[in-house]
């Protein structure tokens, strides 16, 4: 069978009947690939020695970690892309309690640093994503132009669902 025959691969045929239904196969990547993410992030952080950690800690640990500076928690939001602060902070209080991360000030402001003990994790996660993820893409034969090309088109994606996201809030 053709993958014509077959129509776009969609999650929900409803959306793929309008215009551009080759944005509902992406959203359905999205999806596939969003899921898979965070089911990897757990697991290498759980191999790293770090079980109880959750997606979304293990990126703000390694957001806190990047050029090994002071970050604060709005500065973290902006980058991860998250709007619920309090996720983050949560994440936070969690990585202190770890004693991954420690509190900090940069004049009024609070900040979160790595510690020691959060670079080690970073590092032997860093080794496992090596290891066990970049090691088997290397298999597939990607340029690694193609990924940079994906990880635009996802970024400038991510612009025009933050615009409709405002758009449906005004109605």
């Amino acid at each position: 069978m053709s993958d014509s025959f077959l129509g776009p691969v969609v999650s929900s045929a409803h959306l793929a009947s309008g215009s551009f239904a080759e944005i509902s196969e992406l959203e359905y990547g999205l999806i596939l690939c969003n899921h898979a993410f965070q089911r990897w992030t757990v697991r290498a952080i759980s191999m790293a020695g770090y079980p109880e950690l959750s997606s979304l800690d293990v990126l703000v640990l390694h957001s806190v970690f990047h050029r090994d500076r002071p970050k604060k928690l709005a500065d973290i939001c902006l980058v991860l892309n998250v709007e619920d602060t309090h996720t983050v902070s949560y994440s936070i209080k969690k990585l202190i309690k770890a004693g991954l991360v420690k509190d900090g000030r940069q004049g009024k402001e609070k900040t979160v640093a790595v510690t020691g003990k959060g670079a080690e994790t970073c590092e032997r996660y860093r080794d496992i994503r090596e290891g066990l993820l970049l090691s088997a893409v290397a298999e597939l034969g990607l340029e690694p132009e193609q990924v940079s090309r994906a990880a635009t088109l996802l970024r400038l994606m991510s612009g025009q669902y933050d615009q409709a996201a405002r758009a449906a809030t005004t109605y």
